[in-house]
């Protein structure tokens, strides 16, 4: 069930670019040499400054990665040409969204779905429907130059419909914790946010690494994440919801499942014998089949808002920590 990625409330990837200006630089290195072969006494100083200076100026615009033209790969591997850094970006997913304005671009934004309603200024954004039926006239009257669209939208046939009308699209597909923060470090290369999404990226990573050596001595309980009850719906192995768990210091009873979202019978629930159990905010109570399991009967039992956990994007640090308190409830 793909679409519990992403609701409503209730591989990175290379500049082409960037190798093309890394041979510039090697370039002006070979030209400042066979210079400085060729001077003379009375030119020398000269030609010394001015191959030195082609070298600088090759370093500089290697470096930058503020400029977005060119051709990038996205996170599907497919390719992606910006003829220009993007001005007018329509997201199509709320992680997204909430990726792009953590990393300063609010005034780039014209378009956004129904879903997206994190931070507060999403409100005045044009909306183009929901996540999963995006409206493409909507779309294409805005006039973007960039389309940015979430795996778990399932929109690969409205993607190339956009292709189709020479609109790019970029597709964002993280599967895991450090899955999501390369997909940060890739939406500022392809709208040249480079250095913001450079900060944003270190900052998750160091609260990511705190939270993982405070509970790296820790027992780890058994942990059942419940995103559904009719039928019951949990994280599997290849969810990033499962890498969450591990890394708050948890033991998912599913995370042998090879599924993002697999159905989960109550009885093997029961059985696994889950210490923990967190409910998505859109689930009022426990089910009385779980009721009898330890997390049942401690009352180790928690809800956690949807947003923190189903969007894969800057605030999942704040669903790691909050998961990590309830985990290990003494953190030193």
């Amino acid at each position: 069930m793909p679409a519990l990625r992403e609701r409503g409330p209730g591989q990175g990837f290379q500049s082409i670019t960037s190798r093309l200006l890394s041979g510039l630089l090697h370039e002006a290195a070979r030209e400042f040499f066979s210079l400085r072969r060729k001077i003379t006494k009375t030119s020398g100083l000269f030609a010394i400054w001015a191959a030195a200076s082609l070298i600088t100026i090759a370093s500089c615009a290697r470096h930058s990665g503020q400029h977005a033209t060119g051709q990038f790969i996205d996170e599907l591997g497919r390719s992606v040409t910006l003829r220009s850094q993007p001005r007018r970006i329509v997201s199509l997913a709320p992680s997204v969204t909430e990726t792009l304005f953590a990393l300063g671009l609010k005034d780039r934004i014209i378009g956004v779905t129904s879903f997206c309603d994190y931070p507060p200024e999403t409100a005045a954004v044009e909306k183009v429907g929901d996540t999963q039926r995006p409206s493409i006239e909507k779309i294409v009257s805005l006039k973007p130059d960039l389309v940015v669209v979430s795996t778990s939208s399932e929109l690969e046939p409205f993607v190339k419909r956009l292709d189709d009308l020479g609109i790019p699209v970029y597709v964002s597909n993280p599967r895991n914790v450090d899955e999501v923060l390369r997909s940060i470090d890739g939406l500022g290369q392809v709208t040249g946010a480079v250095d913001k999404a450079r900060e944003l990226v270190n900052e998750m990573r160091e609260r990511i690494e705190r939270v993982e050596y405070r509970t790296s001595n820790r027992p780890k309980p058994a942990v059942l994440l419940l995103l559904g009850t009719e039928p019951l719906i949990t994280a599997g192995s290849t969810s990033f919801l499962n890498d969450l768990i591990n890394r708050a210091g948890g033991r998912s009873i599913s995370g042998d499942i090879a599924s993002d979202y697999p159905q989960f019978s109550f009885e093997t629930a029961v059985e696994q014998k889950p210490e923990v159990i967190f409910i998505e905010a859109g689930e009022d109570t426990l089910p009385a089949r779980l009721k009898d399991t330890p997390a049942g009967k401690s009352g180790r039992v928690f809800h956690l808002a949807d947003e923190l956990l189903l969007r894969p994007g800057p605030r999942i640090v704040d669903g790691l920590e909050a998961m990590a308190e309830k985990i290990h409830p003494i953190l030193d």
